[in-house]
């Protein structure tokens, strides 16, 4: 059971619209910035965060919101490093957008999975599956590579099959 967070007492006085839940999520999609986000729909941050863990459905709705942001943030970067920043425009800073998204991509990467509604055995069955069908046409090109005398096979040629 969550832990009962008491009110500040500018909380008890919000007055919340009441979509600020929907302004809150969309503005988080877009900055993945919480402060800004709860600012932008009134509310203060310490009453957003105690949303999240009273309540799961907005708990999964922040995640799917940080994960929008987070692929914003990669396509950005990738335009950035692709065309540079336009003349006039404000300054990207490429390098501390690549740490955000190394320090979130496993965050990204269970939303994904869980908004593909994919438990980690089906996500390990698929990926068997995969490697399975590579190492068939791998062994089957060593044997057409073989029987045409071009190459030794993998066992002759390292236990590892990397040489």
């Amino acid at each position: 059971m969550s832990k009962r967070v008491k009110p500040r007492k500018e909380q008890r006085g919000q007055n919340l619209k009441q979509n600020w839940k929907h302004v809150f999520l969309e503005e988080l999609a877009e900055t993945s910035n919480v402060t800004k986000a709860a600012e932008k729909a009134g509310a203060m941050t310490s009453y957003v965060y105690k949303w999240r863990r009273e309540n799961p459905e907005f708990r999964a709705q922040w995640s799917a919101a940080l994960l929008e942001g987070y692929e914003h943030l990669e396509m950005e970067t990738l335009q950035r490093l692709r065309f540079g920043t336009p003349p006039g425009e404000t300054k990207f800073d490429i390098a501390n957008a690549l740490r955000l998204l190394a320090a979130h991509r496993e965050a990204a990467a269970k939303e994904k999975a869980r908004q593909g509604s994919r438990d980690k055995a089906t996500v390990l069955a698929g990926l068997n599956a995969k490697l399975d069908r590579m190492r068939e046409r791998r062994a089957a090109a060593e044997k057409l590579l073989k029987e045409d005398g071009v190459v030794k096979g993998v066992s002759e040629v390292g236990a590892n099959g990397r040489d």
